[in-house]
């Protein structure tokens, strides 16, 4: 699957404390999602950890 970034719709994000192994189930989550047209994206900032979703699928651009 070749995801281009104009074509991700932002579907939910969500800020927490920060999770040491979050990394990991952003991983497995994409892993496991990626086919369905769905990713996650993790950022951190001052000590927070930022979780985006986002739709890939194409149905969204119509």
């Amino acid at each position: 699957m070749n995801i281009k970034h104009e074509n991700l719709k932002l579907i939910a994000i969500m800020e927490f404390d920060e999770y040491e192994n979050m990394y990991k189930v952003v991983d497995f989550l994409n892993k496991n999602l990626k086919q369905r047209g769905i990713i996650f994206g993790l950022a951190r900032k001052d000590g927070k950890d930022i979780l985006s979703i986002y739709d890939t699928s194409e149905s969204h651009l119509k």
